[in-house]
């Protein structure tokens, strides 16, 4: 086993809640300022995940004032990221939900379900 492996088993004791693509997140993110510390909410859809295990990212997009799309990427063993919640459930059938940045209004929205696959 490498170093590397050995760094990411140590690190990946990090525990965030599961979440999927097409939910609606809110991240709780760590922003420093000269000496002072606070934590600011970042909420949105999660329109991507990649990766696995210490390089494991994933892709928040949320509409902001003026009908602006923003998009904001997080490493989630980043010790920024303060905590984690899931606010919504969505129901989606694509990995990547790529095509939301083209669409607006009603259309953006994803259906709310449940994700797990019922047989």
């Amino acid at each position: 086993m490498s170093s590397v492996e050995n760094l990411e088993k140590d690190m990946a004791e990090r525990k965030l809640p599961e979440f999927n693509i097409g939910d609606t997140v809110r991240v709780q993110y760590r922003i420093v300022e000269g000496n002072k510390e606070r934590l600011q909410a970042f909420e949105g859809i999660c329109i991507s995940k990649r990766h696995s295990g210490m390089r494991e990212n994933f892709t928040i997009r949320k509409i902001a004032a003026g009908g602006i799309g923003v998009e904001r990427t997080f490493p989630v063993q980043s010790p920024l990221v303060d905590s984690l919640a899931v606010v919504r459930r969505g129901r989606v059938r694509r990995a990547k939900l790529y095509y939301l940045r083209k669409r607006v209004g009603k259309s953006a929205i994803v259906k709310e379900g449940s994700t797990s696959k019922a047989k």
